[in-house]
């Protein structure tokens, strides 16, 4: 049983308002805006791949700034996220380790 395959025709304007709403995001998604759109994620991916390189850019590289540290769209806020909960973990730890502490302090004084 063999499936039939057929490839659907956008224009020209259609793929490149795609682009630029995946560019225009950098928090969003390949698969949340081929959603929106009616295309498979797939298929953005590659639109986006052809417009970088139209543009002369590497797929996944773009000029270092201050902002974004070399990093794109999708990966800086990644990045971000990681530091902010690392962090966070550092301080989660210390506070179960303060915990640990009183605890063993208290559980001796306690001799009823």
């Amino acid at each position: 049983m063999s499936t039939s395959k057929f490839q659907r025709c956008f224009p020209e304007e259609f793929k490149a308002e795609a682009v630029r709403m995946y560019l225009d995001d950098p928090a969003t998604t390949y698969t949340a805006v081929a959603k929106n759109l009616g295309v498979s994620s797939e298929t953005l991916r590659n639109w986006v791949k052809q417009h970088r390189k139209k543009q002369g850019e590497s797929p996944r590289y773009q000029a270092p700034t201050s902002e974004n540290e070399g990093l794109v769209g999708y990966d800086a806020v990644i990045a971000e996220e990681n530091r902010k909960l690392r962090a966070e973990n550092e301080r989660l730890r210390q506070e179960r380790d303060i915990l640990r502490k009183a605890a063993k302090f208290f559980a001796g004084e306690t001799n009823w």
